[in-house]
């Protein structure tokens, strides 16, 4: 099922967008806090983003280019202020289309299935995961805070991949060193440490402090 995430702040038409869409099937989420709209969106990682120029605190402008250091996820501007520039502004700032207040549900429908097909017959599924502000996007292995990105080695990648899968549940040393190895063979567990020693400072330099926790003898948690 794919997931629409609408930003807009008139209560009724986001309300009258949720449920023409989920009509057709579609997961919605409407976003509710207007200053975090990246971490709802991490959080709720969709497969496109229908966004309002006019938002409260920040505009439509910033927020697709906060989405766009995330994602490429399809985004379409919905907006009363529909003149040349502000259609050329969302489009320079990283939009797919954009669609005049007041428009036809049906239309504006038709042109989301259009862009679900274009972009996901060939793109694949999106895979963004978020926690404490952090996005790891699993399409091209980066991880993103406070619009920074932190790079990871693949190992370290890997690492963070299956713990914040796994968010809230301790995962154990033995599952981590198989998804790094992939092997029978017998791995020094101190390689392990060391991964996950690098990581932290990578995570803790970044600002993420205690991002992961150890359990002793049995693994280590996001939590």
């Amino acid at each position: 099922m794919y997931r629409v995430f609408i930003a807009e702040d008139d209560e009724g038409i986001a309300r009258a967008l949720e449920n023409h869409l989920k009509k057709w099937g579609l997961d919605v989420r409407c976003a509710d806090d207007f200053r975090n709209v990246t971490g709802e969106f991490a959080e709720f990682s969709p497969h496109i983003v229908l966004l309002d120029i006019s938002l409260p605190f920040y505009n439509g402008f910033y927020w697709c280019t906060e989405i766009r250091k995330l994602s490429n996820v399809p985004i379409v501007f919905i907006s009363s202020a529909s003149d040349n520039m502000n259609i050329v502004m969302a489009m320079n700032m990283g939009g797919d289309d954009f669609i005049a207040k007041p428009f036809d549900l049906s239309v504006l429908m038709a042109k989301v299935q259009a862009l679900l097909r274009r972009t996901y017959d060939f793109g694949g599924t999106v895979g963004l995961m978020e926690h404490r502000g952090a996005a790891l996007n699993t399409s091209d292995a980066a991880l993103t805070y406070n619009g920074e990105k932190i790079d990871l080695t693949k190992n370290e990648y890997r690492i963070l991949q299956l713990l914040m899968e796994n968010k809230g549940k301790i995962v154990s040393r033995e599952s981590l060193m198989n998804r790094l190895w992939q092997t029978d063979s017998y791995v020094d567990e101190n390689t392990l440490t060391v991964n996950v020693t690098r990581l932290r400072k990578k995570l803790d330099s970044a600002g993420l402090e205690n991002f992961i926790t150890t359990k002793v003898g049995m693994g280590y948690i996001i939590e």
